[in-house]
């Protein structure tokens, strides 16, 4: 399946200008915010069965980028956090490993060197992040500080004020130019759902990223209030189906902040199935941005193996 970027498609003439991506975007459909959430709350009520849901958890930890982005990280805890990423249980070494580890791009060097040798991608916020409040060329150096100390991945941040301000293109023109220097590095394209306000504005948001070029759509940081929920995962989901029915081209999906628990990964796997398909249901089209998430992941999943919880010390606390 074709990815993001460079891509010639049947919508290339919606970013020609201000005025044709204006055009496109209001002509979305408009979000039906009761009938989305009563959908979203309808697939998280649904059971799977014990072996199902032995799968469902190991394909979640495979799927999550264990991530510290703390003014006190230093080499060590980073290290700590990329040793735990190949090996998240030592003692069951079947434990799948995760998906990345996302660190300041000061720390891309340490985590590359904490990793190598597995298949442990490599993530790097950038762009000034979490509020994303710079010049471009200001964001620009971020990103190429990240690749050139290896990064395999770069989060951006949109610019909220000027979405909320009706300047698509210029959300639409930095996405492209993160894309860009970002060079062979997937970029996910975080929105921080929780400062757009309506669905219609995450749907608009949704568009312009993959329009631009991101190969994955983001909705937090994890920073704000509001962070991933199912409904905003899911309208999330349905443009990138859509997208792919309209262009050809895959792009994947990473809900972030607040998920918390084994039962709310499965409930957003539901999602993923019903909604987009069964291709995405790999790390290379979807993501949990959710470090607190994979203790409990690990910890369910001893309970599987072998019918008792552990000890509070069974995983470490980070």
């Amino acid at each position: 399946m074709p990815t993001a970027p460079a891509k010639a498609h049947a919508l290339a003439d919606a970013t020609t200008s201000e005025s044709t991506l204006r055009r496109f975007l209001q002509g979305l459909p408009g979000v039906d915010a009761v009938g989305l959430e009563a959908r979203a709350a309808s697939l998280g009520t649904r059971s799977i069965k014990s072996t199902a849901k032995a799968y469902a958890i190991d394909l979640a930890i495979s799927m999550i980028d264990l991530t510290t982005l703390e003014g006190a990280d230093t080499p060590g805890k980073v290290r700590a956090l990329g040793a735990k990423a190949v090996h998240p249980d030592p003692t069951d070494r079947t434990a799948p490993r995760t998906a990345a580890v996302c660190v300041y791009p000061d720390m891309v060097a340490t985590a590359k060197a904490a990793v190598a040798g597995s298949d442990v991608k490599v993530a790097s916020v950038a762009t000034a992040f979490p509020a994303g409040r710079a010049a471009l060329e200001v964001k620009l150096g971020d990103v190429r500080e990240a690749v050139a100390a290896g990064a395999d991945e770069i989060d951006m941040v949109i610019d909220r004020g000027a979405f909320l301000a009706g300047d698509y293109m210029k959300v639409h023109d930095e996405i492209r130019a993160v894309k860009e220097a970002s060079g062979a590095a997937r970029l996910k394209v975080i929105f921080e759902t929780g400062e757009l306000s309506t669905y219609d504005n995450i749907r608009r948001a949704s568009w312009i990223g993959m329009l631009a070029g991101a190969d994955f759509i983001k909705t937090s940081t994890g920073k704000v209030g509001v962070n991933a929920t199912p409904a905003n995962t899911l309208l999330m989901l349905e443009a990138v189906r859509d997208f792919r029915a309209a262009t050809g081209v895959q792009v994947g999906v990473k809900p972030a902040g607040g998920i918390r628990t084994s039962k709310d990964a499965v409930k957003f796997l539901v999602i993923v199935n019903e909604t987009a398909g069964e291709d995405w249901l790999d790390n290379h089209w979807f993501r949990f941005g959710a470090s607190s998430l994979l203790n409990d992941l690990l910890m369910q999943r001893q309970k599987l193996a072998t019918g008792r919880y552990s000890g509070p010390d069974y995983v470490t606390m980070d």
